[in-house]
């Protein structure tokens, strides 16, 4: 009965049309007064609770990183030295905007904002060079959510809240997984593009090389910085966060001048805004999650999967599927914030590395940011590009396949994970 509540108060809210926080919060109003708990006192201290937290505190510099280099010209750079380096073979701007979405995942942590850069960037000139747009769309899509797996990860400091999981080890965890999705998005395009017609551009000199690396050098130094900060405990994520907007700012105002103090107020404005939401839908989230605990939804799913707590594979598979499932619907905040707190306890009990399961929990969120019909990403990359959301459904699908095939094989092999997270972690 409980699980019929909790489900039915938050899928009919938001079939309904209720943004995702008031749903979250009603679900816990509705659980409360399933359990005659209800006390509008609980409602606020949780929902204050909830926002009250110093890892989140990551999340608007983070952010607020990810808008500075976007307007100050670091994204442009990474772009600029990606398509000198592998721009001119064939199909070269499509291994521009993996190997450019694999650098900008290690600046800023948002699919969102590096989806829209590359659409930006790259969307009109694979046009030019002869690119079937939807495909193209398609790519930079499946692309972008390479940012939420490598760190920085805004979703995996979410997860680490909400789970009480290490954050600097999911982020150390992720570098690995992240790079098989770039490398799966390589193999799947170099199928996909041979049966294009293209105009390649030509091979870049070495001096255009070495003029592009030592122009885009101080953003190079971001990711560097950040993992090695965290791999010795010089900052806490956090503090990482704060480093990042810092130097963000200083490299995008001082030293490549394309920030002007004119922009500030719009830059900070716009990760502002963003960030409130996501900080309310964490809020929302903390009602919820409380009364899940004192329900004990966790043991109840726990008693459905017990068939399955023998088997951490055939466990995960099932979990993943579920993933896979609530992805189509749900945006990649709200998944984790509702999920997280009902399968930790089954993930802890069955024995599974929390680190792992971090890792693999939201590689599958980053995908849902791709499946139809919501697609947070789709719906971006569609929108800057100019292309119709059935086009850009038909050119991502080979691309997901490809990288739910990686989240499979991270599934039954854990040690690919679990290994080089050990070995970051060490000191």
């Amino acid at each position: 009965m409980t699980i019929t509540i909790f489900l039915g108060s938050l899928l009919g809210s938001m079939a309904l049309g209720m943004p995702i926080a008031f749903a979250l919060l009603l679900c816990g109003v509705a659980l409360m007064y399933n359990l005659d708990l209800f006390d509008a006192q609980i409602v606020a201290q949780n929902v204050i609770n909830g926002a009250d937290s110093f890892p989140l505190m990551a999340v608007p510099f983070f952010m607020l990183a990810g808008e500075i280099m976007n307007v100050g010209g670091l994204s442009k750079r990474i772009v600029t030295l990606a398509m000198t380096l592998v721009g001119h073979i064939r199909g070269g701007l499509g291994y521009v905007a993996i190997l450019a979405a694999c650098i900008l995942a290690s600046l800023s942590g948002s699919a969102v904002a590096d989806a829209a850069a590359l659409s930006a960037l790259l969307v009109p000139m694979m046009v030019r060079a002869g690119h079937d747009k939807a495909r193209s769309g398609g790519l930079v899509a499946s692309a972008g959510i390479i940012a939420p797996i490598i760190p920085p990860s805004i979703g995996m400091i979410m997860f680490g809240v909400a789970g009480n999981v290490s954050i600097t080890k999911l982020f150390l965890a992720g570098i690995v997984p992240g790079i098989l999705l770039g490398l799966a998005l390589v193999v799947t395009w170099a199928l996909v593009v041979r049966k294009e017609t293209l105009t390649t551009p030509p091979r870049a000199s070495g001096k255009e090389m070495m003029r592009a690396l030592i122009d885009s050098l101080w953003a190079l130094m971001l990711p560097l910085i950040i993992i090695f900060g965290l791999k010795f405990g010089i900052f806490t994520p956090t503090e990482a966060a704060v480093v990042a907007a810092v130097y963000s700012l200083f490299v995008a105002t001082v030293v490549y001048r394309e920030l002007k103090p004119s922009d500030l107020y719009d830059v900070f404005l716009t990760a502002a805004k963003t960030t409130s939401v996501v900080m309310f839908l964490v809020a929302a989230a903390m009602v919820s999650a409380w009364m899940i605990t004192v329900a004990d939804l966790p043991g109840m799913v726990t008693d459905l999967l017990e068939p399955l707590m023998d088997s951490p594979t055939l466990l995960l598979l099932a979990i993943m599927l579920l993933v896979v499932v609530v992805g189509t619907a749900m945006d990649m905040t709200p998944t984790i914030l509702i999920l997280t707190p009902v399968l930790m306890p089954v993930i802890k009990q069955a024995g599974i590395d929390p680190v792992y399961f971090g890792v693999l929990f939201i590689m599958n969120n980053a995908i849902g940011l791709i499946t139809p019909p919501v697609g947070t990403v789709l719906n971006v990359v569609a929108g800057v590009s100019k292309i119709s959301m059935e086009d850009v459904i038909k050119g991502v699908w080979p691309f997901m396949v490809a990288q739910l095939l990686v989240l499979l094989l991270l599934v039954l092999f854990p040690s690919i994970v679990t290994v080089p997270a050990a070995f970051f972690s060490a000191r």
